[in-house]
């Protein structure tokens, strides 16, 4: 379970990650990751399970195994950094162990692609 210093809850943060952020996409899992300047604190991470991905039952099933598998990756990411996690429809379908090894490849790619960026600019 996410501690609540590391829970994205507003929907202005949401909103802000998902459009000033980058993005990297996966067969059932799409991320994005913004990291403010001169921003501190610690990371927090969201997460968007849409009625597309099934009844009310199986989001928040696919909402937990999420939240688990983000848990264990919090220290790959940058103190002040944002994350916003959007479950495709084909998340339902997929074990734990799958959705999670996908998390945690797109976290590792977006965070790489984000400080790639920063560096050239």
């Amino acid at each position: 379970m996410l501690t609540a210093s590391h829970r994205l809850r507003s929907s202005a943060e949401f909103t802000k990650t998902t459009r000033n952020g980058y993005r990297v996409a996966q067969a059932h899992l799409v991320v994005h990751f913004h990291l403010p300047i001169g921003a501190t604190g610690p990371a927090k991470v969201g997460f968007t399970v849409s009625s597309a991905v099934g009844g009310s039952v199986v989001r928040h099933r696919v909402t937990r195994q999420l939240r688990a598998g983000a848990q264990g990756l919090l220290a790959e990411l940058p103190p002040g950094s944002r994350l916003v996690v959007r479950a495709l429809p084909t998340a339902a379908q997929v074990s734990k162990p799958v959705l999670q090894a996908e998390l945690g490849g797109l976290i590792r790619a977006v965070v790489a692609r984000a400080g790639a960026k920063r560096v050239r600019s």
